[in-house]
């Protein structure tokens, strides 16, 4: 899991990296040849895509380093932890599957939640069987842990 996080993000780096370094430039270059510079919106647009890309490749970087020293052993094999899948049903009877990510990682609506959002926290350290409540934005939620599946599990260890 640790290898492949850290290939999933060396990957966003490369292709950042190529915008960066080939498809930007030709941007900017064709926008200056527009003219004005002060109204020209594909410059503007253009640079501010620049600086964004130079952000998210120094967080990825940053974000590579601090996985390669994660020390994986020390997440739990038999409760919620990073990397888990845990897999519920709400009091409403509606089953649903959430991984357990880092926060740039998360995306509700892809079942990929923070371990640090409301849902994240609570489901951390629970176990299969267990009953979970949230109180969330939205309200008071409460899920049932019907299967966990662990870093390891996933990991084939």
């Amino acid at each position: 899991m640790k290898e492949r996080l850290i290939r999933k993000f060396e990957g966003e780096i490369a292709a950042l990296d190529r915008e960066l370094k080939l498809e930007l430039p030709k941007e900017i270059k064709r926008a200056r040849e527009l003219g004005d510079l002060r109204e020209n919106a594909e410059y503007a647009a253009a640079k501010e895509r620049q600086r964004l890309v130079e952000a998210r490749i120094s967080m990825l970087k940053k974000r590579v380093s601090e996985i390669a020293i994660m020390n994986v052993d020390r997440i739990p094999h038999d409760r919620a932890g990073f990397g888990s899948t845990v897999h519920v049903v709400e009091s409403n009877g509606e089953k649903q599957v959430f991984q357990l990510v880092m926060p740039e990682d998360a995306d509700a609506a892809k079942g990929l939640i923070s371990t640090t959002s409301p849902l994240g926290r609570a489901f951390l350290n629970k176990e299969a069987g267990d009953a979970v409540k949230v109180i969330t934005p939205g309200g008071n939620r409460e899920f049932e842990i019907v299967k966990l599946i662990t870093i390891h599990d996933d990991n084939g260890g």
